[in-house]
């Protein structure tokens, strides 16, 4: 049984300030704010910044006082014009699998979700959300039924790695044995239409002399904003994955209302143009399997001729049921016949085993039933104490 901590209400932190917080800027962001604050003179910026940003993303200190090779007098000064502060967590969840899930909340009304989990890639995968909500409306996934909100900044996205690694002991930044080892924008939001704070986030969270996440063990998963693929590549050297799940537009359309905007062949010419795109940098097609809707043999034997030429992986996703869902995930026999047709026609196609199903963190579940659990919570409590609820 998965346990769950509701923090909502735990040691509220102090009214929001419009103090700087420095943990989510990169390295030339970070030298220009301890200028702009008069902290250091400008020729000295650039070797304090590469000072702090060891002591911020290699060590993860959250206290400028914790920074001994700091002079004391400039400690108190960075302590008066900045914080290192992170965001609050509202509620940790964890499965009976090992899977962590935390909603945080960034800012008033800004709550995201991130779900990390064990045993994947090299040694486990945090699961990110470059948005507050989704335009998509995919219709397989939960996350689509809330309203975008806005798009995450960089600071908000790289502030999801630093609440994982607190929560895992992962400070300072290991090189050996780590147990967040890959970085998967598969969470809440479109990354590709916030592309610019996506790659700034990457920047920091690869940085070499800080948490140190290798581009190559980095993905980003689009459901085919073809117009980015390119600039995606060239500005991140991140991995591709791509939200496929069909085989042909009408389908297509249904499952991925983007598909109407960028259709197959034009979503697949894009691929195919992907900058650095070889077997050494495979792209990975994810495809959930949805059944009597897209698990026959001829969908799958449809999908070897599609993926032709490209060098891929497919994941097979089993459906991941949530309330009020039009879907049935498919049967285990139908997705293993489905993944040896792609096995015998050249594709990797590995069955991504449910994970987080019982608090609601695997693939497509996201946020919206932890926005009505907490509703109903704070229903219930207003009633226990007579007053109207918020």
């Amino acid at each position: 049984m998965g346990v769950t901590l509701d923090l909502s209400h735990a040691r509220p932190k102090p009214a929001l300030t419009a103090t700087p917080n420095l943990s989510g800027l990169t390295r030339a962001e970070l030298a220009d704010a301890l200028v702009a604050a008069d902290v250091v003179r400008p020729e000295k910026a650039r070797m304090r910044a590469t000072q702090l940003w060891r002591w911020i993303h290699h060590y993860g200190v959250t206290d400028f006082g914790q920074m001994t090779d700091v002079a004391k007098e400039m400690r108190a000064s960075l302590a008066e014009a900045f914080t290192l502060d992170r965001p609050d967590i509202v509620e940790r969840q964890v499965s009976k699998d090992g899977t962590r899930k935390w909603l945080i909340r960034t800012a008033p009304g800004i709550e995201v979700e991130c779900v990390y989990i064990p045993d994947v890639g090299r040694a486990g995968a945090l699961c990110v959300s470059s948005q507050v909500g989704c335009t998509l409306n995919c219709t397989f996934c939960h996350t689509g039924t809330q309203a975008l909100v806005r798009n995450l900044t960089a600071a908000e996205i790289v502030a999801q790695v630093q609440v994982a690694r607190d929560d895992l002991g992962e400070w300072p930044s290991p090189k050996e044995e780590r147990r967040l080892s890959n970085i998967v924008f598969m969470g809440m939001g479109e990354p590709l239409y916030n592309l610019d704070h996506v790659a700034g986030a990457i920047d920091i969270i690869s940085d070499d002399q800080g948490i140190a996440i290798s581009r190559r063990r980095i993905t980003v998963s689009t459901s085919g904003v073809v117009p980015e693929l390119k600039a995606l590549g060239e500005r991140t050297q991140a991995m591709l994955a791509i939200s496929l799940h069909a085989t042909n537009d009408v389908l297509r359309e249904e499952l991925v209302p983007l598909n109407k905007k960028y259709p197959l062949a034009e979503l697949m010419a894009g691929i195919r143009a992907f900058p650095g795109l070889s077997n050494a940098k495979r792209v990975t097609f994810e495809y959930v399997m949805l059944k009597g809707v897209n698990d026959s043999p001829a969908e799958a034997k449809a999908l070897v001729q599609l993926l032709k030429g490209i060098p891929a992986k497919i994941n097979l996703i089993p459906f991941n049921p949530w309330p009020g869902s039009p879907y049935e995930c498919s049967d285990w026999g139908t997705i293993e016949a489905f993944a040896a047709i792609l096995n015998r026609g050249g594709y990797a196609s590995p069955i991504r085993t449910p994970r987080g199903r019982d608090i609601l963190a695997a693939c497509g579940q996201l946020k919206s039933e932890s926005e009505k659990v907490r509703a109903s919570a704070r229903r219930k409590a207003a009633v226990a104490e007579d007053v109207p609820p918020q």
